[in-house]
């Protein structure tokens, strides 16, 4: 999972208008990588790296609408953000939707722009430090024994020592041993770290992408 700088990529099939967009973002102090087309995007893209997709909605080979689902089929979790010169109120509700950011209408304002990008940009970063977090806790649960993870499921049901002991027919004794080790493994100080790593385990994976 990547942790690089985050990057603004911008999909615009005019070179002019390419130029103009990655100018400006690269002058507001952001790091910005342009494409011409949706192939040459695609090719490139790592979907799992923190940033955002600025988005044209007519590009060759398909619209940006069509790129726009297919990055969702990929799993991707980036926001989008579309500016584009067409202002069709139906492509707009598809768009959003399908959970693009923003639906900016060119000419638009440099100040709109670089608003909807710092959002979007936030947004990727707190959905990235969830992705890992996640990660971090699901490699950690992968440590425990299969009796460890029993008591793991215990605890974090508000189960009691004695309850626990009682279900497997072990001693109380046996059963603190292993919370012992189920809270050092998971680096967890108190019942409710341990809780909170449980639902992060069962949560569906974040994505800024809705689909």
């Amino acid at each position: 999972m990547s942790t690089t700088i985050s990057t603004v990529h911008v999909v615009e099939d005019e070179p002019a208008v390419l130029r103009s967009l990655t100018r400006l973002l690269s002058n507001a102090g952001l790091r910005v990588r342009g494409y011409q087309s949706p192939h040459e995007f695609l090719s490139q893209f790592d979907r799992e790296a923190s940033g955002c997709v600025v988005l044209d909605l007519c590009l060759p080979g398909m619209t940006g609408l069509d790129l726009q689902e297919q990055l969702t089929r990929k799993g991707c979790v980036q926001p989008v953000v579309f500016v584009t010169g067409n202002a069709d109120v139906s492509a707009s509700v598809r768009a959003m939707r399908a959970g693009a950011l923003h639906f900016l209408i060119k000419p638009v304002e440099a100040q709109a722009l670089l608003d909807c990008v710092h959002e979007a940009l936030r947004r990727s970063a707190v959905d990235l430090r969830k992705r890992i977090d996640r990660s971090l806790v699901q490699q950690r649960a992968a440590t425990l024994t299969p009796r460890e993870r029993q008591v793991f499921e215990g605890v974090v049901n508000g189960m009691m020592n004695k309850q626990i002991a009682a279900n497997f027919g072990v001693s109380e004794k046996t059963i603190k041993v292993h919370r012992g080790r189920v809270m050092h493994k998971m680096g967890a100080q108190t019942v409710a770290q341990l809780v909170r790593m449980s639902d992060q385990m069962s949560s569906p994976a974040p994505e800024s992408l809705n689909g």
